[in-house]
C-alpha cells in the first residue's frame, strides 16, 4: 500500500466520529535501544541505534501503529478487522543514506504487517489479508527476547513468515486445545523471498499449529511448506544464489515449542525446528533453550541456542545472551543486555550489547 494513502487512512481513524469508533481499538509499542557491536572480522566495532545500520541481530525495533475493532452481526456472528504498520523512528534502522531520507520521499519508512478483515463466532475465526503464519504464531509468546538484539529468528535462525494474500482459519480452544491453518495465494512479496505474482496455485504455500494451553504449560507444533512458484523460485530466494541458504526448490519447515510460562515467577522455553528443501540442496536444524525468573518488577533471563547443516560443512553456529529487565510501569520497560554469536567460519564471530526502553500504548 501507498504510504501516502496509508498515512491518509489512519489520519482519517483516529478522527471518525465517536459513535463510529465505539468499537475500534488503538494501540501501539514504541522500542529504541542504543546499541553496541564487535565483530571478529572487524568490520564493524561501534555504537548504533535501533539496531540500525551494520548492528547485528534484529535490524529494527518493531514500532507498530495498529487500529483493530469488531462489528456485532448478531447472531454470535461478529466482522472483525485490523490493521497494523510498522514505524521506522530513525533512517539509521532503514538502512538508508544521508542523502536518501524522509524528507525525500522515501519508501518503507511505513511498512504494513498485519492487515486482514474476517469473521468470528464459536465456530472460529476465518481472516483474509496480510497475517503472520499458524507456524510464526505457534512460538510467539516462548521468545524472551523477542524484536532485541538477541531475537530468536535473527540470532538462532528460526524462520518466521509474514505472508500477503493468506487465508487463514483459527478454531475455537476445546480443552486447551486449538488449531490453525493457512494457505497463501500468489501476488505478494513478504517473507524476505522475492516476488510470487506468477504464482496461481491457491494453496502453493500452507501452515497448520497445533496449541495446547492448561495453566502455565504451553506445547505447540507445527508445519509449513513454502512452494517453489510462490516464494523459492527466484534469485534473492533467503538471499543471494551463492549462499548457503539458498533453496531452489519447494522448502518445508517444522517446529516444537514448549514452555512453563510465569509458574512461580519462572518461565521456561524451549524450540526446535527443521528446515529442509526437497531437492536436497538445503538441510538445517536448530534449537534454543531460554529461561527467565521474575521478581519485584523485574526480570533477568538468559537464552542459548544453536543450528547445524546436516548437506554443509563448517556452517554451523550457537548464540547465548542474558539480560536485565526493569518494569518502569505495567506498560513501560527498561532492558539491559548482552549477545553473543560463535560460528564455525573463522571471522564470522560477534558480540554485542543493547541498553532498550519498551512503551505500550
Amino acid at each position: 500500500m501507498n504510504k501516502k494513502l496509508l498515512t491518509l487512512a489512519v489520519a482519517a481513524a483516529l478522527t471518525a466520529p465517536a459513535a463510529a469508533m465505539a468499537e475500534a481499538v488503538l494501540y501501539g509499542d514504541l522500542h529504541v535501544s542504543i546499541d553496541y557491536a564487535s565483530f571478529e572480522n572487524d568490520s564493524y566495532d561501534g555504537w548504533g541505534l535501533n539496531g540500525g545500520g551494520a548492528m547485528p541481530g534484529k535490524d529494527n525495533r518493531d514500532n507498530q501503529i495498529g487500529v483493530k475493532g469488531s462489528e456485532d452481526l448478531g447472531n454470535g456472528l461478529k466482522a472483525i478487522y485490523h490493521v497494523q504498520i510498522n514505524v521506522q523512528l530513525t533512517d539509521e534502522a532503514n538502512g538508508l543514506t544521508p542523502n536518501d531520507n524522509v524528507a525525500r520521499g522515501t519508501d518503507n519508512i511505513v511498512t504494513m504487517q498485519q492487515t486482514y478483515v474476517g469473521l468470528s463466532s464459536d465456530w472460529g475465526t476465518f481472516v483474509v489479508g496480510r497475517n503472520d503464519t499458524p507456524m510464526y504464531t505457534s512460538t510467539a509468546k516462548l521468545d524472551l527476547f523477542s524484536n532485541t538484539m538477541a531475537d530468536y529468528n535473527n540470532t538462532v535462525g528460526f524462520d518466521d513468515v509474514r505472508a500477503d494474500n493468506a487465508v487463514a482459519y483459527v478454531s475455537p480452544s476445546l480443552a486447551g486445545f486449538q488449531l490453525a491453518g493457512a494457505v497463501v495465494v500468489g501476488g505478494g512479496t513478504t517473507a524476505g523471498y522475492g516476488s510470487n505474482n506468477n504464482a496461481n496455485s491457491l494453496a502453493d504455500a500452507y501452515s497448520i499449529a497445533g496449541v495446547y494451553k492448561n495453566g502455565p504449560l504451553f506445547a505447540s507444533l507445527a508445519y509449513e511448506t513454502l512452494g517453489n512458484e510462490l516464494y523459492m523460485n527466484t534469485a534473492i530466494s533467503q538471499g543471494p544464489r551463492t549462499s548457503v541458504n539458498y533453496i531452489s526448490d519447494n522448502y518445508s519447515k517444522w517446529r516444537l515449542g514448549l514452555g512453563l510460562m510465569d509458574w512461580n515467577g519462572f518461565t521456561v522455553t524451549g524450540i526446535y525446528e527443521d528446515q529442509a528443501a526437497s531437492d536436497s540442496s538445503f538441510d538445517k536444524q536448530m534449537w534454543q533453550l531460554q529461561a527467565g525468573y521474575s521478581f519485584g518488577s523485574n526480570m533477568v533471563k538468559a537464552m542459548y541456542g544453536a543450528a547445524e547443516y546436516s548437506n554443509l560443512d563448517n556452517n554451523d553456529y550457537s548464540t547465548w545472551a542474558i539480560a536485565f529487565d526493569h518494569n518502569l510501569s505495567k506498560r513501560t520497560t527498561a532492558y539491559i543486555l548482552y549477545n553473543q554469536y560463535s560460528h564455525d567460519l573463522s571471522n564470522n564471530d560477534w558480540d554485542g550489547f543493547s541498553i532498550g526502553m519498551i512503551h505500550h500504548f
